[in-house]
C-alpha cells in the first residue's frame, strides 16, 4: 500500500480527523472514499467500466468511438 503525505491548513486537518472518528474510521479510508466519491480510478477499473457499457450499448468499437468524439464536439462547442 502506498503512502501520501500532505499540507493542510490546521482547521480543515482537525475537520478531517473529526469527520474519521465520528465514522469510526481512518483519515485514509476518507479519504479513499472521498476519490472513489469523486470518480477516481485506477486505469483498469475505468477500462473495465467502459467495456461494460460499451458492451451494454451493443454498439461496436467503431461507433462507440464515433459516439464519443461526435458527443465530445458537441460539449465543447457548446
Amino acid at each position: 500500500m502506498a503512502r501520501l503525505t500532505i499540507t493542510l491548513p490546521d482547521d480543515l486537518h482537525r475537520a478531517l480527523k473529526e469527520s474519521a472518528a465520528r465514522r469510526d474510521t481512518t483519515i485514509g479510508e476518507l479519504v479513499a472514499e472521498s476519490l472513489a466519491f469523486y470518480g477516481i480510478k485506477t486505469a483498469d477499473a475505468a477500462e473495465a467500466l467502459v467495456a461494460a457499457a460499451r458492451s451494454r450499448s451493443g454498439l461496436a468499437e467503431t461507433e462507440a468511438v464515433a459516439l464519443a468524439v461526435e458527443e465530445t464536439d458537441a460539449e465543447r462547442a457548446g
